[in-house]
């Protein structure tokens, strides 16, 4: 088992406020993930989506990579280009993307609901005709379908690919957890498991084209400088290990093949960082502020201790049953 990294206090004050940083949506405001005490999320700890989305590389990658399938579809595509701000200031709509991730997972009830019920709100009004002619809405449950599964796709093939190989049984486990989520936003049919994932895939394949979006969504996010300066030089790395995430044909057939991908000196490198940061505990972050909350132990996420899943489960169960009882708190 591998135990937890510890960084030097200089480097773990400078990480922590990047986060700080990056998890404000407007100047001077933040989420808090600490509370309220005790309030549960809407997916819970023990859950392979706790474990999955605490990891910025896997993050990073897997929603560049879910993007680019997004920018496929023309329907979702038009929306994103036309009615969002990611031309304009792509720094900000992606803090704004993640922060949702975040509080959609780790948030407590009470916070994730009402920040969800106002991306929807937000999504009612946004309509417009794509340039094949074709009427879209990002109210559609089709196109919401098409964007959170491509969410989940990335984000859980990052990291079973660059973190570590995940098991039939997690990956089906992880799906499942994203559906009751993805419904809060519209996403009606959202796959369950990783057969429902490729079926989708397929069924979704014959809508998508290539367009120079695509390139120009990468251009942007090549020069947009969107992690801490040490670690700037990963940025175009990153890029290439996304696109390496999107199917093989479908890499080829929207003109991906040539130009992207990682290059064979890399991936040791890419593996080798995301593992780490699988092991970086920092305390700003929503996974762990979110485990302060619940009462766990800051490392719970970072042990990936069986019997700390097991006896939160066996929380939740008492839970369901409206017992009184302190809960149990496992110990590092």
């Amino acid at each position: 088992m591998l135990s937890a990294i510890r960084l030097p206090g200089a480097l773990q004050r400078y990480l922590n406020g990047t986060i700080d940083a990056f998890l404000s949506s407007q100047p001077g405001r933040r989420s808090d993930f600490a509370r309220p005490l005790r309030e549960e999320a809407l997916v819970p700890p023990h859950s392979v989506s706790w474990r999955i989305l605490k990891n910025p590389i896997a993050l990073f990658v897997g929603g560049t990579a879910a993007v680019i399938l997004e920018l496929a579809e023309p329907a979702v595509r038009a929306g994103v280009w036309e009615h969002t701000s990611f031309r304009k200031d792509p720094l900000r709509r992606l803090r704004r993307t993640g922060l949702a991730a975040m509080i959609s997972v780790y948030g407590a009830r009470s916070v994730a609901e009402p920040m969800i019920a106002r991306v929807v709100q937000m999504h009612s009004s946004i309509k417009g005709t794509t340039a094949a002619g074709i009427h879209y809405s990002a109210s559609d449950p089709r196109l919401l379908t098409w964007v959170h599964a491509t969410a989940s796709f990335g984000f859980v093939e990052a990291y079973s690919r660059y973190v570590g190989a995940l098991s039939t049984q997690d990956l089906d486990a992880y799906y499942r957890e994203g559906v009751a989520v993805s419904r809060m936003y519209g996403a009606a049919d959202a796959p369950r498991s990783s057969a429902e994932m490729q079926a989708l895939m397929a069924a979704t394949r014959p809508c998508l084209v290539p367009s120079p979006i695509i390139f120009e969504f990468l251009q942007i996010m090549r020069e947009t400088p969107s992690l801490p300066r040490p670690l700037r030089w990963m940025q175009p790395m990153l890029l290439r290990a996304a696109v390496e995430l999107i199917p093989d044909e479908l890499r080829e057939w929207l003109g991906l093949t040539e130009y992207y991908g990682l290059r064979d000196r890399e991936r040791w490198l890419m593996k080798w960082a995301a593992v780490c940061a699988d092991r970086i505990v920092l305390p700003a972050s929503p996974a762990v502020q979110a485990c302060l909350r619940l009462g766990l132990p800051m490392n719970y996420l970072y042990a990936h201790s069986a019997r700390a899943h097991q006896v939160t489960e066996e929380n939740d169960q008492e839970n369901q049953r409206g017992d009184d009882a302190e809960p149990i708190i496992p110990r590092p």
